[in-house]
């Protein structure tokens, strides 16, 4: 289904704007559409092309994006809580302050992701690509990060307390004032790290990888 079909079909005039909750366009070819401000809750997008579609401010609360392309798309400040994007490709995505609170995210390709700022508390990141992406500010708290690849990520002053990054890749990262108290970093790689001021009051390091650590000042260590 093309943004044609979908206009003709719900006899809408354009996209953005649109209320399409509930509709079913799994698979559908939407590839730089837009999308701003559209109401999709509940929608399927299962396998859609959403290549460098505007999708900023659009309500996906509860959608299901399942393995859908999202590549280079532009979701500054959506609406994504509950969503599934389990296998997703977000690669080079704008999420910035967008709200992901307990989207499934598991498996995702958010390589290179611009996430400055974004909500992402509880989400599950099983096993995501997070690679060189823009983290700073994010909200990740009691995320679900486990063997997910972090490395070269921008860190600094995110929110990581309660998170679970057992087996993680975070070497590279930067995570300068970053908040990681309690969290459980079990068999976490840390290679260069820059870790200045980071707190990780109560956090579990046991078997964690934390060579070359680059510290200008001591992080929180309090018990």
């Amino acid at each position: 289904m093309t943004a044609t079909d979908v206009l003709e079909k719900y006899k809408l005039k354009r996209l953005s704007e649109a209320d399409l909750s509930g509709a079913d366009l799994h698979e559908a070819d939407l590839c730089g559409v837009d999308l701003r401000w559209a109401r999709l809750s509940g929608v399927n997008l299962s396998r859609a092309n959403l290549r460098e579609a505007n999708l900023s401010y659009t309500a996906l609360n509860g959608a299901n994006l399942h393995e859908a392309n999202l590549s280079g798309a532009n979701l500054r400040g959506a609406y994504l809580s509950s969503t599934n994007l389990r296998g997703a490709n977000l690669s080079g995505a704008n999420l910035v302050s967008a709200d992901l609170r307990g989207a499934n995210l598991s498996g995702a390709n958010l390589c290179g992701a611009d996430l400055h700022c974004a909500d992402l508390i509880t989400c599950d990141l099983r096993g995501a690509d997070l690679s060189g992406a823009d983290l700073h500010g994010a909200d990740l708290s009691t995320c679900n990060l486990r063997g997910a690849d972090l490395s070269g990520a921008d860190l600094r002053s995110a929110d990581l307390h309660g998170a679970a990054l057992h087996g993680a890749k975070v070497d590279g990262a930067n995570l300068r004032g970053a908040h990681l108290s309690g969290a459980t970093l079990l068999g976490a790689d840390f290679t260069d790290c820059q870790i200045s001021g980071a707190d990780l009051s109560e956090a579990d390091l046991l078997w964690a990888n934390l060579h070359g650590f680059r510290l200008s000042r001591k992080p929180i260590f309090q018990g």
